[in-house]
């Protein structure tokens, strides 16, 4: 259930929509498989696969989008071709030209992606109405941006914004490394990465490792930076934050596992329960991530006005 990575953007707080409204925009975007001479597509697909495409508790919304690849090998595409290059020039006595190649590597590909093999990937998003997060379980960039490009595809008008901090990431990691001191309710862990901006791009990682200030101090100064960091909000929730600020290698820790429902006893009572659970704690996190980076600038340009 637990979101690994989150790709956070903004929505308005709070963004007055339902969950039958979301049902509506989505349906018209719903996954199809793949028709026999199509290599991919990708749609909404039910989070629960109860036929609805949006999971709804709290005025909290999760959506699953799902994209479908077929897997067809060059090397059998290839061989296929040079066998059939091979039939038409003993039929036509010459070797088949560039065009004939072509066209030859055409229907080739369309015969066989019938039967290709076909894999699907599943990428949850969550829609926190009250908070006005938007969160893609993505490690990947490009993947996050395949998503938002089929969100917005779906959600005439979507009123979506990128999270902009006070302080950058960069420098705020920095900061905590050389003080040797996380902000109020994070610690610092074992995992970081330090790069020169220079030429070379000198990298230093520490895996496991404890952080010295003194070997903390000795790498900035050389002109380091940090570029991840390793951190666990308030013993809660460890968590590895980057320059962009995605938030990686999320894992809830025994604290909130021990937390779950006691009562739920099916399947769709711990669906319930986990998700409730998820949703509260990550929006907290979020927020103080956010705060412990100054704020968001729109909302500190706002205040000011």
């Amino acid at each position: 259930m637990w979101f690994k990575n989150l790709q956070i953007h903004r929505l308005p707080a709070p963004w007055a929509v339902t969950p039958e409204q979301i049902e509506k925009w989505l349906t018209p975007h719903a996954f199809q498989p793949g028709g026999g001479v199509e290599m991919q597509s990708h749609g909404w697909a039910s989070p629960r696969d109860d036929g609805s495409l949006v999971y709804a508790n709290n005025r909290q919304m999760l959506l699953v989008a799902r994209a479908e690849k077929k897997l067809l090998p060059a090397s059998v595409v290839t061989q296929f071709v040079k066998e059939r290059a091979a039939e038409l020039e003993e039929q036509q006595g010459f070797k088949p030209g560039r065009k004939q190649m072509r066209e030859l590597k055409e229907q080739v590909t369309d015969e066989l992606l019938p039967r290709a093999f076909s894999i699907r990937r599943d990428t949850r998003v969550w829609i926190d109405t009250v908070n006005g997060w938007l969160v893609i379980d993505a490690a990947s960039p490009t993947l996050a941006d395949d998503i938002l490009g089929l969100l917005v595809k779906s959600i005439d008008q979507l009123p979506l914004a990128s999270v902009r901090a006070a302080m950058a990431p960069v420098a705020a990691m920095t900061d905590w490394l050389l003080s040797g001191e996380a902000p109020g309710g994070f610690s610092l862990d074992q995992d970081t990465e330090l790069r020169a901006s220079g030429e070379g791009n000198a990298t230093v990682r520490y895996v496991g490792h404890a952080l010295e200030i003194d070997d903390m101090r000795r790498h900035i100064e050389a002109g380091k930076q940090c570029m991840r960091l390793a951190m666990t909000w308030r013993d809660r929730i460890s968590f590895v934050l980057t320059p962009s600020l995605t938030i990686k290698r999320v894992t809830p820790l025994d604290v909130i596992k021990d937390a779950a429902d006691p009562t739920a006893h099916n399947d769709d009572e711990v669906f319930d329960s986990d998700f409730t659970l998820m949703t509260g704690e990550l929006a907290k996190m979020l927020a103080d991530i956010i705060d412990a980076l100054g704020g968001e600038q729109d909302t500190l340009s706002k205040a000011a006005a």
